[in-house]
Parts: C-alpha cells; sequence; structure tokens
C-alpha cells in the first residue's frame, strides 16, 4: 500500500506491486501477517503537519510504502544478523513500509513474537506500547502514587494503563462513554467519562498525568495536579492546525513548566528490540493484553484509515494481509 504523494487517503492511497525488497546488514526479510495503524501513518499520508514534511520529504514522501508496526515470519536474513533465522515468529517496526506481504526491518528494532499472542497483537504494539512504556518510565516510581491516563481508551492509553496497574500505581482512567468496563477490566481504580465530568472535579491529588489526547490546556493539567506533579504528553493532536501542528504543545511544555514545581514533560517513544523484550516479559506474565479495536484486510486500508481519522477507537486498529 504506496502513496508517492501527499493528500487525503482516498485519493493518494493505493495498492500497487513493488519488488520484492532485499535485506541489508542488520535487516531481515519479513513475510507480514498483521501491520497496525497509527497516527504517525496519516501524518506520512496526508503531509499534515506541514513541518513533518521536513522530515519525511518536501513535495513528496521518499519512501512510499506506509505502515510501520507489523508481526510476521522471518523469511530471509542479511549480512550480520545473529539471533533470527528464517521461520522465526517476530513483531517491530520497519522504516521501509509494512502495509505489504513482505517487509525489511533492522534486528534492533525487532524481538520474538510472545507465544501467547496472535500476529494482529502483536503487530498492535511495537509503536504505542513502547511510547507507552517510556511515558510511564518517566513518570519514576508508581507504587502507591496516583496516577491519571487521558485517552486511556485510546491505543497508547490501554497500554498506558496496564503498565501502570503493573507497577502499583493508583490508575485514575479518563476515557469516552462506553469505555468503562474496558478500563475496569484492564486494572483502572477510577474511570471518568471526560463528556460527564472534567479532569479536576477532585482537585490537585495527582502525582502524574499522561496525556495521550493531547486536547486539554495546561492549566487545567495543573489544577489536576499535586504541587509537585508531572505531565507527560505523549501522542494526540495529530490534525491540529499550523505549521508544527500537534508538535507546537509538545514544544511549549518545558516552557510552559519553567517556573513551576510542576513539570510538564514531552515523550517521545522509541523503537528498540529491548523495549519489546521489557514488553515480551510483561506479556507473558500476564501483566500486558494488546487491545484491538478492528481490523481490516490490506484491501481496505483507506478504510483503516478514515476509521483512524473520526476518532476515538477502542485500542489499536490492524491490517491484515489478504492471504
Amino acid at each position: 500500500m504506496i502513496n508517492r504523494r501527499y493528500g487525503d487517503p482516498s485519493t493518494v492511497l493505493h495498492l500497487a506491486d513493488l519488488p520484492r525488497p532485499s535485506p541489508g546488514r542488520g535487516e531481515v526479510l519479513i513475510e507480514v501477517r498483521a501491520a497496525a495503524v497509527d497516527p504517525g501513518v496519516w501524518i506520512l499520508i496526508t503531509g499534515r503537519p506541514p513541518a513533518a514534511r521536513l522530515a519525511f520529504g518536501l513535495r513528496r514522501p521518499r519512501q512510499p510504502v506506509r505502515g510501520r508496526d507489523l508481526a510476521g515470519v522471518v523469511v530471509a536474513t542479511g549480512p550480520g544478523v545473529t539471533g533470527f533465522t528464517a521461520g522465526d515468529e517476530v513483531y517491530g517496526t520497519s522504516d521501509r513500509g509494512s502495509f505489504a506481504e513482505f517487509a525489511v526491518a533492522p534486528v534492533t528494532r525487532l524481538a520474538h513474537k510472545p507465544t501467547r499472542l496472535s500476529f494482529t497483537e502483536a503487530a498492535a504494539i511495537p509503536v504505542s506500547g513502547q511510547t507507552a512504556l517510556d511515558a510511564i518510565r518517566a513518570a519514576g516510581p508508581l507504587t502507591g502514587r496516583r496516577i491519571m491516563i487521558i485517552g486511556a481508551g485510546g491505543g497508547i492509553g490501554a497500554f498506558a494503563v496496564q503498565l501502570a496497574v503493573a507497577g502499583g500505581a493508583h490508575v485514575t482512567a479518563v476515557c469516552g462513554p462506553g469505555k468503562a468496563p474496558l478500563m475496569d477490566s484492564l486494572g483502572a481504580d477510577r474511570v471518568i467519562d471526560y463528556t460527564r465530568a472534567e479532569i479536576d472535579r477532585d482537585g490537585p491529588v495527582h502525582d502524574v498525568i499522561l496525556d495521550t489526547a493531547g486536547c486539554r490546556p495546561f492549566p487545567l493539567l495543573r489544577r489536576a495536579l499535586t504541587p509537585a506533579g508531572t505531565v507527560l504528553l505523549a501522542g494526540g493532536g495529530h490534525d491540529a492546525p499550523g505549521f508544527l501542528g500537534g508538535f507546537t504543545r509538545q514544544l511549549r511544555a518545558p516552557l510552559a513548566g519553567l517556573f513551576s514545581r510542576r513539570r510538564l514533560r514531552p515523550i517521545a517513544g522509541h523503537e528498540r528490540a529491548a523495549g519489546l523484550e521489557e514488553i515480551n516479559r510483561l506479556v507473558e506474565a500476564g501483566h500486558l493484553t494488546p487491545v484491538i479495536d478492528r481490523t481490516f484486510p490490506l484491501s481496505d486500508t483507506v478504510a483503516a484509515i478514515a476509521h483512524l481519522a473520526a476518532g476515538h477507537p477502542t485500542g489499536k486498529i490492524v491490517i491484515t494481509m489478504d492471504r
């Protein structure tokens, strides 16, 4: 599934036959079984916000195949690869696209798929799961502390709730209508339906707030935070207006907290094998289970992107291969 120019997914995204990629040094060729959708994919298709084009191509995407998360089976290995061999079931990320029958990925961003997960479940993890992991790490020790997770029903949020619960925190999940049963099943102690109550209704009682939705103003976040608490900003706002879009908020955060004990800290997830291995241990211990909103076949990728853009999916959207 490729786009050679920026624009509306329904007009620029389409299926194409391309040569099978070859793995280079430190890479493996993977027969893709599933690949996940995330806001970064939307940015690479639409070219919005415009600032993103500085990294991915000013006039058109430098790399036309879309998708990053993937899960599948190793077909071949490139020079210098150790620890992986043909037939291994793996998951991770690829910078060369994953919405395809075959993809190449560096072993530095791969891990063996947990045996208790399907390919669909594993594909949902790499980007959002590692962003959530980095955010929870940044929160520091959580045992006995109160953490609020905004956007708890989304891709990053559903992982973050489980990680915070596993870390011993008292978790308040902020989500949309109808998601309370899911939050209860993930272990959240309290649930706030943002259509019925605002996040500061209990006053400044949270030691950490993780905002994955990107739509709450900083003063409101502070009102729900303890005097020495921390706000972590991860994801959200990909469709915000302006040259920088949602990145404006991330850049303003350190300055907004400059003269206050309450810290505001942007989080950028790092995709790496070590993070996936840590997630593997949590999965195998029963502390982490991917939440899947819907699956779409590769031929319906445009519909999958539209479902993401419509907002408020519960967990992750996953593309499965047409076989």
